[in-house]
């Protein structure tokens, strides 16, 4: 049941975002999981409308939901575009995207995104494709480790921890979390043991799985997909991601270049719905402590067409 796989978060505030109207129209949910979205989704959809959910991780097929008004495309968001045109789908009237890991993924000891359990040092989106973080630290440099810590850790002294761990693998394979965890925590500060390790965690992850540039890749297509005033709805989990929806939504690119016509109105293909991101109620938290780092943000397509590259 979703319910075990995936407890959605900011739902409500998620779901009225993105206008769902009288229920007519195409709509995509670029990270299916649980389902958890897309069945409030189709709740407010009428007999015509259409939804497509997208998640590259072939457990969430399990969840997949039997409605005629659905699709499930079992593949990466980044490819969005592609899947949506094989399925006769050139626009979308909203599109919505929950980032990060489902629950599912950190509850499962075998897939190596949790801290709390020990198991295979995996840490894949899709367990069934590309390499895991293990064959990653196997076979890496120290200087491409420290580049991966640095930019997607944001550690301190990337150096010293990417050298400890090349040091540590020339005597045995690093292949679990638990080791993994163990080689670290002769470098953790005390008291701050277990955000340290996350952000270690955090950045094999971002590597292994491509995250960014795939996040750069919906963004991008976001502005092809949809219709003149369809809604853009993405909860993102740490700095790094918010800081690319952000822009994207300000601005049209990711250094946030906001560019003007001689009138001052702003040239780009999305406007912010929201001023600041919207936060999980303290409620939300108590019940759900993984939407503490949650942060919905929302933006409405504008007629700005972007000249072709």
């Amino acid at each position: 049941m979703e319910e075990a796989y995936h407890v959605p978060v900011l739902l409500e505030s998620s779901i009225e975002h993105l206008k769902l109207g009288d229920g007519s129209g195409t709509w995509m949910d670029a990270t299916f999981g649980g389902g958890g979205h897309s069945k409030v989704i189709l709740q407010n959809l009428n007999s015509e409308g259409l939804l497509f959910g997208f998640d590259q991780d072939p457990d969430a097929t399990h969840n997949a939901i039997d409605d005629h008004r659905f699709t499930l495309v079992e593949a990466n968001f980044r490819y969005a575009k592609q899947f949506l045109s094989h399925n006769g789908v050139k626009k979308t009237n909203g599109i919505l995207a929950d980032l990060g890991v489902s629950s599912h993924q950190f509850d499962t000891a075998g897939r190596g995104f949790s801290l709390r359990m020990d198991g295979p040092l995996d840490m894949r989106m899709n367990h069934e494709a590309g390499i895991s973080a293990a064959e990653y630290i196997a076979d890496c440099t120290w200087e491409e480790l420290m580049v991966v810590l640095r930019m997607y850790g944001e550690v301190k002294r990337p150096d010293r921890i990417a050298r400890a761990i090349v040091a540590a693998r020339e005597e045995n394979p690093i292949t679990t979390t638990g080791e993994l965890v163990r080689i670290l925590s002769k470098m953790a500060p005390g008291g701050r043991e277990n955000k340290f390790y996350a952000q270690i965690f955090q950045a094999l992850r971002i590597e292994i799985n491509d995250e960014l540039s795939a996040l750069r890749d919906l963004l991008e297509q976001a502005t092809d997909l949809l219709e003149h005033g369809g809604r853009l709805v993405v909860i993102s989990y740490h700095s790094l991601e918010d800081r690319l929806v952000k822009h994207y939504m300000r601005s049209g690119n990711f250094e946030d270049k906001i560019e003007q016509d001689i009138k001052g109105k702003v040239l780009a293909p999305f406007k912010p719905v929201v001023r600041k991101a919207i936060c999980a109620s303290a409620e939300e938290v108590l019940f759900n402590p993984r939407a503490r780092s949650a942060r919905l943000r929302v933006a409405e397509r504008t007629d700005f067409l972007p000249k072709p590259c």
